[in-house]
C-alpha cells in the first residue's frame, strides 16, 4: 500500500509588517512576489503582483498611509 504525500509548497509565504502591523503576504510566483491582503486598509492591492518583496512593503505602507503608489 502507498501513502501519498503531499509535497509542501516551495513557494512560502513571505510576511509583509508595516509598523509591526501584519498587513499580508507575498507569494513568490514566476512574474515576482503577489500580494495577499489581511487587513481592510490594504485590500486594494490584493492579488498585485510587485517585482519585489520592498516593493510590496511599500505599496502596503502607501496603503496604510491613504498614499497611492505610483
Amino acid at each position: 500500500m502507498q501513502h501519498i504525500v503531499a509535497q509542501p509548497s516551495l513557494h512560502k509565504p513571505i510576511a509583509i509588517d508595516v509598523e509591526g502591523e501584519p498587513l499580508g503576504v507575498v507569494i513568490p510566483e514566476e512574474q515576482g512576489f503577489r500580494f495577499l491582503a489581511v487587513r481592510l486598509p490594504v485590500f486594494p492591492i490584493d492579488g498585485v503582483i510587485f517585482e519585489s518583496v520592498e516593493a510590496a512593503r511599500r505599496a502596503a505602507a502607501g496603503a496604510l498611509n491613504g498614499v497611492e503608489d505610483d
